[in-house]
């Protein structure tokens, strides 16, 4: 389960989605997570995947690897779309004591589901063909604006591109910590969903203890390298806008009217 969860790895290949600027990428993720939010009909959704299947397989990653990523969220994904199927009023299917399955909740679910998934899909692809570095840079580029209100701009780039390169490092890390208590007989599968819970409490302390360990290292690392924050530093690599990164904001428009059409119209 662990080493299912993709999101914050980098996939290397060759591919027109890895080639393009990140601020491109950014803003791509930023205009699908936004259509997904506000489409509320079928046709919608059926754009958003067609987007989907497109960033796909211009991305070169293969499917099942992002799939794969599906399966750490699938138990959040199950209790919401039980909260919903259940809760949400409306006419009714059939009826058990006090739950009540509706027209309506269904409806709600399954859109529901897809959003959920499809916003974890989308969110993968991104840290899927963009290097941490990469991330940085564009995070810092798109979000300069900031700076004249005195936000650290790229402190908080820095941040947030650190805090996904360290998923799959504590992924790792969790996995070799599980392996070695259940070598000395520790039980994590056995028993209730509370259990099972419990069993987990004691991979918090040497996960814990490994984590502050490695955000030392990582702070002691940087001062050796006289890092003092964004303020006067140049790139060795300045991120320029290529010819296809222009035709990719078109086809965001282009996509992202016609979500805007699919709402109001339909």
């Amino acid at each position: 389960m662990l080493r299912d969860i993709t999101l914050g790895q980098y996939y290397p290949v060759d591919s027109l989605l890895h080639r393009l600027d990140p601020r491109t990428k950014l803003f791509g993720t930023l205009v699908y997570i936004v259509t997904l939010f506000i489409a509320d009909n079928l046709w919608a959704y059926l754009a958003a995947t067609i987007f989907l299947i497109t960033a796909i397989k211009l991305s070169n990653v293969p499917v099942k690897f992002m799939v794969r990523g599906l399966k750490s969220i699938m138990f959040l994904l199950l209790l919401s779309v039980s909260f919903n199927l259940f809760l949400t009023p409306g006419t009714p299917i059939f009826k058990i004591g006090f739950l009540q399955m509706t027209w309506e909740g269904l409806r709600f679910a399954a859109f529901m589901a897809i959003r959920l998934v499809y916003l974890v899909m989308g969110s993968t692809i991104l840290t899927l063909t963009t290097t941490p570095n990469q991330l940085t840079d564009g995070l810092e580029k798109s979000l300069g604006f900031l700076k004249k209100v005195g936000v650290p701009v790229h402190e908080v780039s820095m941040m947030m591109s650190i805090a996904l390169r360290f998923i799959p490092i504590l992924i790792e890390e969790t996995d070799k910590i599980m392996k070695a208590q259940m070598a000395r007989g520790a039980d994590f599968e056995s028993g209730n969903l509370i259990q099972k819970a419990k069993s987990m409490v004691p991979l918090l302390v040497p996960l814990f203890v490994s984590a502050f360990r490695r955000a030392t290292d990582l702070a002691m690392a940087m001062e050796a390298r006289c890092y003092r924050g964004g303020e006067g530093r140049t790139k060795m690599k300045p991120l320029k806008y290529a010819k296809r990164d222009h035709m990719v904001y078109g086809a965001y428009l282009v996509y992202f009217v016609v979500a805007i059409l699919l709402k109001v119209v339909l």
